[in-house]
């Protein structure tokens, strides 16, 4: 399945990290005129890579 972007909002906490300045042009050039928020795409595309992992723990 393709990467989706959606706008959702869900309970969160502030973690800090550090993005090469390239990816996050990248990403803001991706979410440009979307319903998404930097840190709702960062979410979501972690979400994405965390389930293709084939010895990932699934959600309790």
């Amino acid at each position: 399945m393709a990467f989706q972007i959606k706008s959702n909002r869900k309970e969160t906490e502030n973690k800090t990290i550090r993005f090469p300045l390239s990816l996050i042009k990248q990403i803001e050039t991706a979410i440009e005129g979307k319903d998404v928020t930097f840190s709702s795409f960062v979410i979501q595309a972690c979400e994405y890579a965390l389930s293709d992992l084939e010895d990932t723990p699934k959600k309790k």
